[in-house]
Order: structure tokens, then C-alpha cells, then sequence
């Protein structure tokens, strides 16, 4: 008698099939993880299984911060310190650099194996990052895939911009420019405009007046809020009568801060809208 064997990989179990009876068998484990970095939130939902989250951080629901508030909320919210982790038991815990030093070398003190990722400034670190991920969690093909998007996105901003020779000024609340080393501006770069940063001498990013803005005039400004409502000092800055002037909608480059303030898959559709609005303002 012939026996022939078929294995086949079905929700996370092994199936082997001789002739007419079948054995379930668990696959190899994929690790369980906690998140304790906004940033981190970010890669973990785009890439790990949900049973492979066991918890996420503080600000992972907060929509201002959090390009994936909505699909956080279906998680723990960690406090951000030590002890809630622990209860947990996580095969693995995800921080940034700048998360509470105190918190990481407790975890590590307590045995966890804790991955520390550092604030990505370029695209090129968030490729870097997706793919470490993609490591981590067990789905290198999901992120290599997140990478490709990832680049599509880049090329379409490069074709875009590729009939425009515009200088961009990065512009946020209370005058704050991001400088060279800024995801933002290697957002700009990558689509192949050039930042006027440099020009208001802020090269690694800081605040200037309205006057530095209004001599060296720009052609657009890229900023993260449209509101017409000045609800504080900080807001009223973009709001000013002389910026105004210079720079209505039609010179506004919009691109929500959710998309920027991480390096992360959301990248892709930060460039994706950074596409539809310089073809918005080149019109």
C-alpha cells in the first residue's frame, strides 16, 4: 500500500493528510509581544498577527499621535511603566530609544528581551525599520511588501513633482521648521523637492519669526493642520494675516501629522498624500 503525505500550512497549524485521516500539529510559535513605544504601535499593527499583541502603549489610541488609533483601541493600553508588561509575560517588548530608560533596563533587569528602535529621520530608516519588524514578529513577507508600497509611493511623488520646481518651507505651530535631518524633510526629499529650511538657517530644525519666513518667501508651505481657527498662541502663528496673504490653501501643502510623526508603513500614504496635494496646488 502507497501512503502519500500532503502538508499544508492552515491558521497557524500543521495539516497532515495520509490517505484518510487527518493530525493537527501547532506550527512554529510566533512570539508574543508588548509595545511600549507609539512608533513601535505602529509596525506591530501593521505586521504581527493579533494574537501576537498582548498589549500596546499609552498614546497608541490617541489620533493626534496615532496613524492607527481605531485599530489600537482593540488592544490592552499599557501604562507605559513596568509592572503591567510583566503581568503579561511577553516573549518580546518593543520600545524607542526615547522610551523611559528606567522602564527598558527594569524589563531587562526582570529577564525580558527587550528591542529598542531608534527615531527614524530618513526613508531610508523606515525601510530599515519595517523590515526589522518584519524579523521580529515572523512576517518578513509582510514587510517586504510594506516595503514595495512603501517605494511605489515614492516613485509616484517623484513623478509628480517632477514637473514642478518648488521650494517647500516644512511650517509648524508657533514657527517651528523642521530642519535636514527630520523625517518631514526627507519626506520632501525622496519626492524630489527641495526644502527652503536651509534658507532660514535652521538646518537641524527651530523656530523662526515671520519675518524670516515672509523675506525669504517660499514657494509652498507644508503644514499638518487646516483648521481656520486659531485655538491657541501656537495655531494663530499659521493663522497670521501676513501668512495668510502669501500663502492661502492654494500654497499650502497639507499632510496630517499622524502620517509624519513616526517612521512607519504610514509613510506610504504620507507620500500618496503629499502626491495628491502638489498635483492640488500645481493646477
Amino acid at each position: 500500500m502507497i501512503t502519500r503525505a500532503i502538508s499544508l500550512w492552515l491558521t497557524g497549524f500543521v495539516v497532515t493528510a495520509t490517505l484518510g485521516w487527518i493530525v493537527l500539529g501547532h506550527a512554529a510559535e510566533t512570539p508574543r509581544i508588548a509595545s511600549i513605544n507609539t512608533c513601535t504601535d505602529q509596525l506591530l499593527l501593521t505586521l504581527a498577527d493579533p494574537p501576537q499583541i498582548l498589549g500596546l502603549s499609552p498614546f497608541s489610541r490617541d489620533p493626534a499621535r496615532s496613524w492607527l488609533a481605531k485599530e489600537a483601541a482593540k488592544y490592552p493600553r499599557l501604562s507605559g511603566e513596568a509592572e503591567d508588561v510583566l503581568v503579561l509575560k511577553p516573549d518580546i517588548v518593543v520600545a524607542g530609544t526615547f522610551t523611559k530608560r528606567a522602564t527598558r533596563e527594569f524589563l531587562k533587569q526582570q529577564g525580558l528581551q527587550v528591542i529598542e528602535f531608534d527615531v527614524a529621520t530618513t526613508v531610508e530608516d523606515v525601510r530599515a525599520q519595517i523590515l526589522r519588524m518584519g524579523e521580529i514578529v515572523g512576517h518578513p513577507e509582510r514587510a517586504a511588501a510594506q516595503v514595495e508600497r512603501l517605494d511605489a509611493a515614492v516613485e509616484r511623488a517623484r513623478a509628480a513633482a517632477s514637473r514642478t520646481r518648488y521650494r517647500v518651507l516644512p511650517l509648524a505651530r508657533r514657527g517651528w521648521v523642521s530642519g535636514a535631518s527630520s523625517l518631514t524633510t526627507s519626506l520632501l526629499t525622496a519626492a524630489g523637492l527641495a526644502s527652503a529650511a536651509g534658507d532660514l538657517g535652521v538646518p537641524s530644525g527651530g523656530f523662526v519669526s515671520l519675518e524670516q519666513i515672509v523675506s525669504r518667501k517660499p514657494d509652498l508651505l507644508l503644514v499638518s493642520e487646516e483648521s481656520g481657527l486659531a485655538e491657541d498662541q501656537g495655531r494663530a502663528f499659521l493663522l497670521h494675516p501676513a501668512l495668510e496673504a502669501l500663502y492661502p490653501p492654494e500654497k499650502r501643502l497639507l499632510i496630517p501629522e499622524q502620517l509624519t510623526v513616526c517612521g512607519g508603513p504610514m509613510l506610504a500614504d504620507a507620500l500618496d498624500r503629499l502626491t495628491r496635494e502638489i498635483e492640488r496646488v500645481s493646477r
